[in-house]
């Protein structure tokens, strides 16, 4: 693995990993929010590296990406990141835009931005693709509802409670996965306040973005999916004109984490039935 860095267009250092043959597919990974690439584990990293080129990336904020005080609801900012990674690394084509909750927005961002001259698939993932009153491809879930505003206070104690909110949320039944759950929870503490609490203060709609995409979408969406409306994702499936939906019946939000290989089986299969 190689941990490499990119310019944001606001000078912000973007830190991303990259795994894999160089001269494979490019699968490029977008966390969600209040986590980093490290949300992915081990297991389905290394998984996804035998088949492609895996470009994880820490989003603005987070990991070890760049915090800038502003910017977090500026469409093109976040478009311009994913364009700089795919720059750095060279891709101009044939690449896999996979993003988990958070990042599927981000991925829209940067289509509306940029098209799909470099990208071949896209894979939502428990995503949202829309943000702000109203946005049925940005509804929430319960557990995200109970978070809010707590998870964006600076107070570490009224934080903590917060995001302790999510419980299994993210990990679906906690059994085995004591660690990983702690890692994510960790994940979202060290997450800047103000970038908790500046990603929801944004709007954007891509709802005429999603019913002209030209490129396969994967729509991977738990039924029980309490951050992100399993709504949501039935919201993308009904309007993007090549969809390939599955729906996980009974999971959370989630879905690599709470069945790791079916995770890695279904996104390969969509990657390689690309051509």
């Amino acid at each position: 693995m190689a941990i490499r860095e990119a310019v944001g267009v606001d000078g912000t250092p973007l830190v991303y990993s990259v795994t894999g043959d160089p001269d494979a597919r490019a699968l490029v990974l977008l966390h969600g929010w209040a986590q980093s690439c490290r949300c992915w584990g081990a297991g389905v990293l290394d998984e996804l590296a035998d088949r492609y080129r895996v470009i994880a990336v820490d989003l603005r904020g987070h990991g070890y990406s760049g915090a800038p005080a502003a910017g977090y609801d500026d469409s093109a900012i976040w478009a311009g990141d994913v364009d700089a990674v795919l720059t750095a690394e060279g891709v101009t084509s044939g690449a896999v835009l996979l993003g988990w909750s958070y990042g599927g927005l981000v991925i829209c961002d940067y289509l509306a931005s940029h098209g799909t001259s470099a990208v071949d698939g896209v894979v939502l993932v428990g995503a949202i693709t829309s943000i702000g009153r109203g946005e049925a491809g940005g509804k929430v879930g319960a557990a995200m509802r109970a978070a809010i505003p707590g998870a964006m206070s600076e107070e570490p104690r009224e934080a903590i409670r917060a995001l302790g909110a999510f419980g299994t949320a993210l990990t679906g039944p906690p059994e085995g996965k004591g660690a990983q759950s702690q890692a994510l929870f960790g994940a979202g503490l060290a997450t800047p306040p103000h970038v908790r609490a500046a990603l929801f203060n944004r709007s954007a709609s891509h709802d005429d973005l999603l019913r002209s995409l030209d490129v396969p979408v994967l729509v991977l969406h738990g039924t029980e999916d309490s951050v992100v409306d399993v709504s949501a994702g039935r919201h993308a499936a009904d309007l993007i004109p090549q969809a390939r939906a599955s729906f996980w019946e009974g999971c959370d939000h989630g879905p690599f984490v709470e069945d790791p290989g079916r995770f890695v089986k279904e996104v390969g299969a969509f990657v390689d039935n690309l051509g």
